[in-house]
């Protein structure tokens, strides 16, 4: 059987370490982060297709200690439209009446 794959690319990181460095990150990263280990272990491990996400600053602090560009520790790019674009419907509908 297929396992799910991951929301975020934690695991993909620290499976890139040596023993020690992941012994260490494991370690130091909940720390880092100010989360417990167990927060830290349950955001390895959000799936794809689960609606929890991790907050916001924490992904920036992870991208960063990892040396990733911003928006990418998540596997799925988000897609969206452009607000104005969204938008543009109801505007040309207000602007006839």
């Amino acid at each position: 059987m297929m396992e799910a794959s991951r929301k975020y690319k934690i695991n993909d990181y620290l499976h890139q370490l040596n023993v020690k460095e992941y012994r260490m990150a494991i370690q130091s990263l909940p720390k880092i982060l100010g989360i417990s280990l167990n927060t830290f272990h349950n955001y390895r491990n959000i799936l794809g297709t689960e609606t929890q996400d991790i907050p916001y600053e924490k992904v920036v602090m992870m991208e960063q200690l990892f040396g990733m560009a911003p928006g990418t520790l998540r596997t799925e790019p988000i897609e969206v439209s452009n607000l104005k674009d969204l938008m543009q419907p109801t505007l040309n509908k207000a602007r006839l009446q």
